[in-house]
């Protein structure tokens, strides 16, 4: 077993993806962590993190693996990758979960393209890792459900599994030998994220409903549109959240709230994508708990 692992970590170095151990039969990595970090050998100028760690050199690779029976890293950002990675429902755990697969291949299909052909990996939950190189000076980061539901992309500060190692619910298994393709470009324009905004007033489209239903929604928005990074997103679900009791009771129709915090999540700087699929969520997750307006 430790001689699989340490050939499919010299595998990968050989792609020119950068490695790194992870714990024998899990999915963490194997290097200590800040704190029991002794500030000496590699880290003898600070303390080195995973993907600071992760190499394409053989010899640390053959000295690493002969240790222990290791699963193999790939840090996404070092190596040049952006995987995506496409979910089954029970790995999401629950069987009402979208097929990663099949929401990516129809996403494809909405693009005008076929599923790219590229190196594949299985996955232990049965779900794939599509591989592809990231273009030159652009750094994109992880993202959950930003490109279609059941599927996320590990990039910068991210990695992956490699095939070969083992967890306990299966093996990750290369699914051909192919080379990692160059990311599509649609694919990077919904990766891509989205570039400063100049600032302004906040135009939002004409809204038909109640006095009070109208001035929670105009009122939420603005708070998207001042979110600080980092917790754009987050606020927007929560705000929309919010005026979805006034779509459940008739207040204000549901295409126009779209809309509006559309426009709102983009002035905050969140990608077209970002903010689509966080407002269905927040807005379908409102509509089934709602409370009757008498009992609010």
């Amino acid at each position: 077993m430790s001689q699989d692992l340490m050939r499919a970590a010299l595998d990968a170095a050989e792609r020119g993806w950068c490695v790194f151990p992870l714990r024998p039969g899990t999915k963490r990595p194997a290097l200590h962590g800040e704190k029991t970090c002794t500030r000496t050998g590699p880290c003898a100028g600070g303390h080195l993190k995973w993907e600071q760690r992760a190499t394409t050199d053989t010899g640390r690779i053959r000295a690493a693996w002969s240790q222990a029976s290791f699963n193999v890293g790939i840090a996404t950002g070092p190596s040049g990758l952006v995987v995506v990675d496409l979910d089954t429902p029970e790995h999401k755990g629950s069987s009402d979960a979208p097929c990663g697969a099949a929401t990516f291949g129809a996403l494809c299909e909405r693009a005008g393209h076929a599923v790219p052909a590229t190196y594949r990996v299985r996955t232990a939950s049965g779900g794939e890792h599509l591989y592809f190189t990231a273009p030159d000076g652009v750094q994109l980061p992880n993202t959950a459900g930003t490109v279609a539901e059941s599927v996320d992309t590990r990039a910068a500060g991210g990695y992956v599994v490699a095939a070969g190692s083992t967890v306990p619910a299966g093996r990750y298994e290369a699914l051909n030998a192919a080379v990692a393709a160059p990311l599509p470009g649609w694919l990077l324009g919904i990766l891509r994220p989205a570039p400063a905004r100049l600032a302004g007033p906040l135009r939002l489209p004409a809204v038909d409903g109640s006095r009070a239903a109208v001035a929670a929604l105009e009122a939420e928005c603005a708070t998207v549109a001042a979110a600080p990074e980092g917790l754009r997103n987050t606020t927007l679900n929560r705000s929309a959240f919010k005026v979805g009791r006034f779509v459940a009771w008739g207040d204000l129709p549901r295409h126009m709230v779209e809309e509006a915090f559309q426009a709102a999540g983009e002035a905050a700087g969140l990608t077209a994508a970002e903010c689509r699929t966080t407002i269905r969520s927040a807005l379908d997750s409102s509509l089934r708990t709602v409370r009757p307006r008498e009992a609010a």
